[in-house]
């Protein structure tokens, strides 16, 4: 009788090992799925933050240049400011679908490899 009370405990202990080596194995999965998205996203970033900026910069340059011939710095921030309230609302209603479908495929696509 001892004999398959050993066999059991041995059992349950092989169980719980199984559950713990499982658990550990799911969790660098995850980590290593979360590595190579977050590899992939931040050198994009960058790069998108820069040309963000280089636009920025831009939009600046036309908007004073805009008001120098307007006689008035403001009118060129402003025509500059509905131009791009323009943009978003393009943006908004005809191509926010596809933002959206192409950064969800992105994150999949890096998630699966």
């Amino acid at each position: 009788m001892e004999t398959t009370e050993t066999s059991v405990e041995n059992l349950f202990e092989r169980v719980e090992a199984y559950g713990r080596t499982t658990l550990d194995l799911s969790k660098l999965r995850l980590l290593e799925t979360t590595t190579a998205i977050a590899s992939s996203l931040i050198p994009r970033l960058g790069v998108y933050l820069s040309v963000a900026l280089g636009v920025f910069i831009a939009g600046i340059g036309l908007a004073l240049y805009l008001g120098q011939l307007l006689g008035g710095s403001w009118y060129g921030f402003f025509i500059v400011a509905a131009c791009w309230l323009l943009a978003g609302i393009v943006q908004h209603y005809f191509f926010r679908n596809r933002i959206k479908k192409s950064i969800s495929d992105l994150i999949i696509k890096q998630a699966l490899q």
